[in-house]
């Protein structure tokens, strides 16, 4: 890392300061800070949020990194980001050091040609470079397409032509991948020295600048702000546009979510190029005045992350399923450390995940909905009871409803549809749209709905529990199946780490369900666990329910993490069977 500077976060990162005090420098400010504190003075009573919150008019322009980030940061000595190394060393950059760090980037960027509009791809790792980038590229105007550093040239030369960027901002170990790719775009190498290869700006000139505080850019609200990729799960990526307020004004109500306050230590696990690591490695936690804390590691070690989150003292926590389910297969009896709150977003959170973390620590994950398209718009906020399995209910300002998928018609009350959120009342949290795809546009915002693409139910309290993508629901002999219901009950076994189901052709039945299933450590794919399983599954699920399929192996993801069911689902349309299948009616222990 270049020109980092350390502070004792022992001694700021609890401080509330002066600086939370500090007479705001915009009127602007002043309007969304009340909005900010009006969430966070209800955050334990729900229903009078909903009633008193409203989005906040910030007028004709606005521009997050100049209104907020910098008129919290001026000044300010307190711990902003906290960056841990897997071999101890360690980073801290105060609020200030980021406002100053960040101007000289833009100072320097500008001085490469970026300017207002201009969408420049920003493909770093979790270091300090990325949120100075962040931050800079908001203070020219400029559109952040962030990238993950998982792509290749193909997937690059994509985005780089739908996206239409001009400019790329990359690490010197991956401007090989840029080699072949045509265009008129200028680079910038993060790196040191002779490194740079030729053709590249090094980024690490902006640290010798002596740049003012950059001035505002006179960036509208409707003006874009990220561009970002979705992950693919069903499909081709899908490019996504949000302004500069959808994002900044809509994670509001994921900072509401969270539960940090100034001082306190956050910590997210999400990798960068991912809406996710934007809602909480970046907007809510200093939408909060909190410290964003990251663990960097090549490969997932519970125990040396629990050791992290109890070293540092992160009191708010969020992870995707994926590491819950790994976490409570480690040793959780050395306690919570200072964690006050728990959790989860990406994918549903299955109750036996919940069930063993509070045995352990006496906390409660809270899981909470939203997507690339929509920051978060259903969760559990503090302090209201936890229904084990449900998203939780609508957050403040965002109308999510029950759209009923065959008439179109909005279910009301107790009943189950496709999560919707109502367009008469359009969230400003919502994206733009899907830029350059106009059919996909008009399909996710067909009969004045936007379409999440996710079923869901709601019960008679108004709690919404998932039920599946829309794709990923089938009939078996013409029951429908919920592959996350079964998904929930098969994780439950010690041998399952994770799993997924999809419907495998079946003669008599039209479909079966088939779990694909991933081993938890100490467990082999052999017989004996397979009858296990299914011995599991039938004894906690319907009969119509019942798992009549099983197949071991790891199961393929997008670079995002989540589960590529649509690739499974391929695979048994095709008859393709990669490892040994095992069927219920191959078990004479499993006849009744």
């Amino acid at each position: 890392m270049t020109g980092v500077s350390h502070v004792d976060a022992a001694s700021t990162s609890s401080d509330s300061s002066d600086a939370e005090q500090r007479p705001p420098t915009h009127s602007v400010t002043e309007r969304y800070r009340a909005a900010r504190d009006l969430l966070r003075d209800l955050g334990r009573d729900y229903r009078r949020a909903v009633d008193e919150f409203t989005w906040p008019d910030l007028g004709d322009r606005f521009n997050w990194a100049v209104d907020w980030f910098d008129a919290i940061a001026r000044g300010n000595d307190r711990v902003a980001l906290w960056i841990v190394e897997e071999d101890g060393s360690e980073d801290k950059y105060t609020f200030d050091e980021l406002a100053r760090r960040s101007d000289q980037v833009a100072a320097h960027l500008a001085a490469h040609g970026v300017a207002r509009a201009d969408r420049v791809v920003l493909m770093l790792d979790n270091q300090v470079e990325l949120w100075e980038a962040m931050l800079a590229i908001m203070k020219l105007g400029a559109v952040i397409m962030p990238t993950t550093t998982a792509l290749g040239p193909a997937d690059l030369s994509d985005r780089i032509g739908r996206g239409g960027a001009r400019h790329v901002i990359a690490n010197v170990a991956d401007t090989v991948k840029f080699d072949e790719i045509q265009g008129a775009y200028t680079r910038f190498a993060v790196g040191n020295g002779p490194a740079v290869p030729t053709g590249w700006v090094p980024f690490a000139e902006a640290y010798v600048l002596d740049a003012p505080p950059a001035a505002h850019p006179a960036t509208a609200p409707h003006d874009p702000q990220l561009l970002y990729f979705t992950s693919g799960t069903t499909s081709r990526p899908k490019l996504v546009e949000h302004t500069q307020v959808s994002y900044p004004l809509g994670h509001l109500a994921t900072s509401f979510w969270v539960g940090a306050g100034p001082g306190d230590v956050h910590l997210n696990i999400s990798s960068p190029g991912w809406a996710k690591h934007a809602w909480s490695c970046f907007f809510a936690p200093w939408i909060a005045e909190a410290t964003i804390f990251v663990y960097n590691y090549s490969r997932f070690d519970a125990a040396a992350l629990l050791e992290q989150i109890r070293r540092a003292g992160v009191a708010t926590f969020c992870a995707p399923p994926t590491v819950w389910r790994m976490l409570i297969n480690a040793d959780l009896s050395g306690g919570p450390g200072q964690l006050r709150e728990l959790l989860s977003a990406g994918e549903p959170l299955n109750p036996e995940v919940m069930d063993q973390v509070r045995r352990h620590w006496g906390l409660t994950i809270r899981d909470g909905f939203g997507q690339t398209e929509l920051p978060l718009a259903v969760g559990n906020v503090p302090g209201m009871p936890v229904k084990p399995g449900s998203m939780g209910l609508p957050l403040p300002g965002v109308p999510v409803v029950l759209v009923d998928p065959l008439t179109g018609a909005r279910v009301d009350g107790v009943g189950e549809g496709e999560l919707c959120v109502d367009l008469t009342a359009r969230p400003i949290s919502l994206m733009t749209g899907y830029q350059g795809d106009p059919e996909r546009n008009a399909e996710a915002m067909a009969g004045g709905f936007y379409h999440t693409g996710d079923v869901a139910s709601r019960d008679v309290d108004g709690y919404i529990f998932y039920v599946g993508r829309t794709d990923d629901v089938f009939k078996a002999s013409d029951y429908k199946i919920s592959p996350f219901e079964l998904e929930s009950v098969l994780i439950e076994h010690p041998a399952v780490a994770e799993a997924a189901v999809v419907p495998a052709p079946d003669e008599v039945r039209l479909a079966v369900p088939k779990a694909y299933v991933s081993l938890a450590p100490g467990h082999e794919p052999s017989r004996e666990t397979a009858l296990a399983i299914l011995r599991h599954a039938r004894e906690n699920l319907a009969p119509y329910q019942r798992v009549r399929r099983l197949e071991f192996g790891n199961l393929p993801k997008t670079i995002s993490g989540k589960i590529r069911r649509v690739e499974l689902r391929g695979r048994e349309e095709a008859g393709v069977i990669e490892g040994d299948e095992w069927r219920d009616d191959e078990f004479p222990e499993l006849r009744s």
